[in-house]
């Protein structure tokens, strides 16, 4: 690929296209992934550049996705799985976290399987159709978590993910699929386990990632705030964060995620046992509310985290 412009979904269409032409052990799976192109559009065209070998159509089973991508893993292929919506991981975690992500630990073996797919509410998905995941995957050793939230890090990470030797969940924001565009004339690269900051400020730090680094960016424009977006969050770029903690001494952290359980509790506990001698506020968190998406727009919008709660309390963090 040499020069690039369009949106968030044709990047990811890009780096798939891309890995393939440049390796031919890598292939797709999934369903509809073929004639239709994906739910979202994301593999248009692949079946047509690539053929059937290498862009497979399958049955509505996750179960049966997954094991098929980690057995070509370890027979040598490099396997690139498309849950039609993330939410449905769930009906594999057993073979990702149990059998994919261990085989490194046990017996040395490579398991290069990228299992990628639309994750994040804002489109009035409902409950099924909604769903932020990671917090059910993190924690899993031999498991990576990636969560692009640009146009330029939706190929970077995509590209550096098939061709890392553990299996990967990489998260793509439905909402940030046809709302952000950009250009390039060479390809971006990126590596796993790198935050990037997007905003740098000297008073407060926001750790977020995915479609919640736009709306702390939207929220604090024109406040002495730094936004680092995690990018990755198995593994964390901890260097980076505690850094940067310890720099501007007052923590937001961000997710779309529910609070619970989630990936907004592990970083704070991370900042807290790293930092603590260094923040003069405690850590603040954003985030969804501990329930199901609802399909009802007001109440999904009730439902996020919103601008306005996000300035109010980064507010009230350099107020204290």
């Amino acid at each position: 690929m040499t020069h690039f412009s369009g949106t968030y979904l044709d990047a990811i269409r890009a780096a798939l296209h891309d890995a393939m032409e440049a390796d031919e052990s890598v292939f797709c799976l999934g369903e509809d992934i073929g004639a239709y192109g994906g739910a979202f559009g994301a593999t248009a065209g692949l079946l047509e550049r690539f053929g059937e070998a290498r862009v497979l159509d399958t049955p509505i089973a996750e179960q049966a996705i997954a094991g098929a991508a980690i057995g070509a893993a370890l027979m040598g292929r490099k396997a690139v799985a498309e849950f039609q919506f993330m939410d449905f991981a769930l009906l594999a975690s057993d073979l990702i976290c149990n059998f994919a992500a261990g085989t490194h630990w046990r017996w040395g073996a490579p398991c290069p399987v990228v299992f990628r797919g639309p994750s994040g509410a804002g489109v009035h998905g409902g409950p099924f159709h909604s769903q932020n995941p990671e917090g059910h995957f993190l924690g899993r050793p031999g498991l990576k978590i990636v969560a692009p939230g640009t146009v330029s890090d939706a190929y970077a990470l995509l590209r550096a993910s098939i061709e890392d030797p553990d299996p990967v969940l990489f998260l793509e924001h439905k909402a940030l699929y046809r709302r952000l565009k950009d250009q390039w004339d060479s390809p971006p690269v990126a590596k796993l386990g790198e935050a990037a900051l997007r905003k740098d400020g000297a008073k407060a730090a926001i750790f977020t990632y995915g479609a919640a680094q736009h709306l702390a960016l939207e929220a604090t424009a024109d406040l002495d705030v730094a936004v680092l977006d995690l990018r990755t969050l198995q593994p964390l770029d901890l260097d980076a964060i505690t850094a940067l903690a310890k720099r501007t001494h007052r923590v937001l952290v961000l997710t779309e995620a529910s609070l619970s359980s989630g990936p907004s509790a592990e970083l704070t506990a991370r900042i807290q046992d790293a930092c603590f001698p260094w923040l003069d506020a405690p850590v603040l968190r954003v985030g969804a509310e501990d329930t199901f998406t609802p399909a009802s727009p007001p109440l999904e919008t009730a439902f996020l985290p919103s601008k306005d709660e996000v300035r109010a309390t980064t507010q009230r963090l350099l107020a204290w």
